[in-house]
C-alpha cells in the first residue's frame, strides 16, 4: 500500500480520536443539525455550509434531486449539469469519451470546483486541474447543489465561478436493500441513424444498516460504441467501471465516523488532433480515493473532520505518448457554533497537498484557515460573510472575502428576497501549467477575481418560484496558452496583461399551474468586454415540461437553445461561428409498483443537425430503455 495513504489514514483516524477526546460529552439532547434549525423541505447548505431555509439564503443555489437523478439514468452527470442556468458544458452533446469543460459564467474550467461529500476533488496532473465528471456514476449520487459565483471563502482554490457540491448515497433505514439498475440504448450520429444498440450502462447497490452501523456497496459499468470521435468512419469505444463501499458508524448520539473507498477506471479511444482524422489512440484513466469524515456534536455546535486520499494514474497511447501519475490529501477541520438563533459561525482549516510526476516529481501545498458566519434576522434581513487566508507553498499568503447580505419579505404563502453579494477569489497555477510537458512557464503569477452578484426571488407556495441575477466578474492575471513564435508555433502559458470583465444575467422559473402539471425554465445571458472564450454562447435557454398521468406514470419534455458561438477551425487556424441550434427530449417512466419501474427516452427528438466541436461528431437522435428493480 501507498505509504502516503498509510500515513494518511493513521493522521486522519488520530484526529478523529482527538476531536472525540477534546470535548466533553453531555447527556442532553442534541438535534442532528448542529444550529437547531428545523429542517424543512426547501433548504440550501453550499453557499454558507449550513442547512438553512432557501428563504434565507443570500444566492439562488440550484438543487439537483434524487428525484431529477432518477430521471437521467444511464445519461451522465454532464448532461444533467449542462441543463441549468449560467452553465455550459462543453462535450456533453458528443460521443462518449469526449474530454469535458464546464464554463460557468463565462469562466473556464479551471475556476469551477467539484465537491464530493464535502471534500474538494480535482486532478492536479490535469492541464487545468479540474475533476473529471466522467468518472461518475450518476445512480451513485443523492443530490447536487450548484453554487455560482465566487466561493473561494469556504471552499478555496478554484472555487471562482461555481461550486458543484455533490453527496453520494448512503444506507439510511434499518435492514437490508438491494437495487439493480440497466439501461441500453443508440449511440448515433445525426447522419448515421442506423439505431443499433451500442450503449449500455448497469448498477447494483447494496445498502445495510443495523443499529449503529451502516453499510454501501455499489459497482457499476458503462460501455459505449458505435459513433467516432472525430468525424469518421472508425467507431471509437468508451467504456467506464467503478466501485465504491462506504462504512458508517454511529458510536454515540454525539459522535460517527464514515469510511469510504472509491474506484474508478475509464478506457476511451481517441482520434488525431491535428490533423483531424481516425486514429487508434487510446486514453486511460484509473482513480483510487479513500475518504474518512467524522463529526462531533455538542450543545451549541459541532466539530467535524473531512479527509481524503486521491491518486490517479492517466496514460495516453497516441503519436506522442504520455503518462501522469497525481496524489492529492486533503484535510479540512472545521467548527460550527450557534451563538444563539440568529448567529451561527464556522472557523476552519483546511490543508490540501498535490504531487505530480512531470521529469521530477513536483509537490504544492496550501493551508488555509478560514471563518464564516451568518445572521438571520427576525425582520428579513440576512448576512452571509466570511474570509480565508491563502496560505500557499509558492505564492504565499492572499486574503480573500465575501459579503453577502439579503432581504426577505415574507408573504402569506410564500416570499419577496433581495440578495447582494461582494466576492474575491484567488486562483494559483497548477502544477502542470507550472512545471508540465506542454508549455510550461513556472513565472507564471496567480489569477485573482471579484464578482459582484444582484438580484432577487419571488417565492409563492410551491407553485411558483421566480428569480433573476445579474452578476459582473473582473479576472486579473487569467491565465492563457498562447502562441509565443509565429514561426515555429511554439506556445507557452502566459498571464493575460488586460483584465477580463465579464457580466450577464440568469432567470429561473419553477411553476406547478396544477397538481400534476410541473413547468421549469431557465435563461442565461453571458458577454465580455473583449469578447467570450471559445465555445461559450451568449444566450441559452433551458426548459421542461412534466406531467403526471397518474401516480405512477409520468411524461416529461425538454428543449435546450443554444445561441451562436465561436470555435477553432484547426485545418485553416481561424475561429469560426457556429450556428445556434434547439434540441428536444422525450422522457417517460412507469412504475408498476415500489419495487419496478420502467424508463424510456428519446434524446434529439428531431435529431437537429448542429456542431459542438468543429469537425467533431456530434449526437443525433438516441433512444434509450431501462428498468430499476428494488429488492
Amino acid at each position: 500500500m501507498n505509504k502516503k495513504l498509510i500515513g494518511f489514514s493513521v493522521v486522519a483516524l488520530l484526529g478523529t480520536k482527538m476531536i472525540a477526546q477534546s470535548l466533553e460529552i453531555s447527556k442532553e439532547n442534541v438535534k442532528s443539525d448542529s444550529m437547531n434549525i428545523q429542517q424543512l423541505d426547501e433548504v440550501v447548505v453550499s453557499d454558507s455550509r449550513f442547512v438553512i431555509k432557501r428563504e434565507n439564503s443570500g444566492k439562488t443555489v440550484i438543487q439537483i434531486s434524487a428525484q431529477e437523478l432518477e430521471r437521467y439514468q444511464g445519461r451522465t452527470i454532464a448532461e444533467l449539469i449542462n441543463t441549468k442556468s449560467g452553465i455550459e458544458v462543453n462535450g456533453a452533446r458528443s460521443y462518449a469519451g469526449q474530454n469535458i469543460s464546464v464554463f460557468a459564467r463565462g469562466g473556464n474550467n479551471r475556476q469551477v470546483l467539484v465537491v464530493i461529500d464535502g471534500i474538494q476533488v480535482s486532478d492536479p496532473s490535469n492541464v487545468n486541474a479540474e475533476y473529471d465528471l466522467r468518472m461518475l456514476n450518476i445512480s451513485q449520487i443523492e443530490s447536487i447543489e450548484i453554487l455560482k459565483g465566487a466561493a473561494s471563502t469556504l471552499y478555496g482554490n478554484s472555487a471562482a465561478t461555481a461550486v458543484i457540491n455533490i453527496t453520494t448515497k448512503k444506507a439510511k433505514e434499518n435492514g437490508t436493500a438491494l437495487e439493480v439498475r440497466s439501461s441500453l440504448g443508440t449511440n448515433q450520429s445525426q447522419n448515421k441513424q442506423d439505431y443499433n444498440i451500442s450503449d449500455f450502462s448497469n448498477s447494483l447497490q447494496l445498502m445495510f444498516k443495523r443499529d449503529k452501523l451502516s453499510v454501501l456497496a455499489n459497482g457499476g459499468h458503462q460501455h459505449t460504441d458505435g459513433l467516432s470521435a472525430a468525424i469518421g468512419t472508425e467507431p471509437d469505444v468508451f467504456s467506464r467501471i467503478d466501485a465504491n463501499v462506504t462504512l458508517g458508524y454511529q458510536f454515540t448520539d454525539r459522535f460517527n465516523i464514515e469510511m469510504a473507498t472509491y474506484y474508478h477506471k475509464m478506457n476511451t479511444e481517441f482520434d488525431n488532433g491535428y490533423p483531424i482524422a481516425d486514429a487508434d489512440f487510446l486514453f486511460n484513466n484509473e482513480t483510487s480515493r479513500f475518504s474518512l469524515s467524522s463529526t462531533y456534536n455538542y450543545k451549541k455546535g459541532s466539530l467535524a473532520l473531512r479527509s481524503a486520499f486521491n491518486q490517479i494514474d492517466r496514460s495516453f497511447k497516441s503519436s506522442f505518448p504520455s503518462t501522469y501519475n497525481s496524489e492529492s490529501l486533503v484535510f479540512d477541520i472545521f467548527n460550527k457554533y450557534t451563538i444563539n438563533d440568529k448567529v451561527h459561525t464556522i472557523i476552519g482549516v483546511n490543508l490540501i497537498d498535490h504531487v505530480t510526476g512531470f521529469i521530477d516529481d513536483e509537490n504544492v501545498m496550501s493551508v488555509d484557515p478560514y471563518i464564516n458566519a451568518v445572521f438571520i434576522g427576525n425582520k428579513g434581513l440576512n448576512v452571509n460573510a466570511g474570509a480565508r487566508l491563502n496560505n500557499h507553498s509558492t505564492y504565499g499568503n492572499h486574503l480573500i472575502y465575501n459579503i453577502n447580505p439579503s432581504f426577505r419579505l415574507r408573504m402569506q404563502q410564500g416570499y419577496i428576497k433581495l440578495m447582494g453579494s461582494y466576492a474575491t477569489s484567488f486562483i494559483a497555477p497548477n502544477l502542470s501549467q507550472l512545471y508540465g510537458p506542454f508549455g510550461a512557464n513556472p513565472d507564471l503569477n496567480p489569477e485573482t477575481n471579484t464578482t459582484i452578484e444582484g438580484g432577487m426571488e419571488f417565492r409563492l407556495s410551491d407553485n411558483l418560484r421566480l428569480s433573476g441575477v445579474y452578476f459582473n466578474r473582473v479576472e486579473e492575471d487569467r491565465i492563457t496558452y498562447m502562441t509565443i513564435d509565429q514561426e515555429t508555433f511554439e506556445s507557452q502559458y502566459r498571464n493575460l496583461a488586460e483584465k477580463v470583465v465579464l457580466h450577464g444575467v440568469e432567470f429561473e422559473l419553477q411553476l406547478k399551474p396544477f397538481e400534476n402539471l410541473t413547468i421549469a425554465t431557465n435563461y442565461t445571458y453571458t458577454d465580455a468586454q473583449d469578447g467570450l472564450a471559445l465555445r461559450i454562447p451568449k444566450s441559452k435557454v433551458n426548459g421542461s415540461v412534466g406531467y403526471t398521468f397518474s401516480r405512477n406514470t409520468y411524461f416529461s419534455l425538454a428543449v435546450q437553445f443554444v445561441s451562436e458561438r465561436s470555435d477553432a477551425d484547426f485545418k485553416t487556424f481561424s475561429t469560426i461561428d457556429l450556428e445556434p441550434f434547439t434540441v428536444l427530449d422525450f422522457y417517460a417512466k412507469h412504475d408498476f409498483n415500489n419495487k419496478f419501474r420502467l424508463f424510456a427516452s428519446i434524446n434529439n427528438l428531431f435529431n437537429e443537425d448542429y456542431v459542438e466541436l468543429v469537425d467533431y461528431t456530434t449526437l443525433g437522435r438516441n433512444v434509450r430503455i431501462g428498468f430499476t428493480l428494488k429488492l
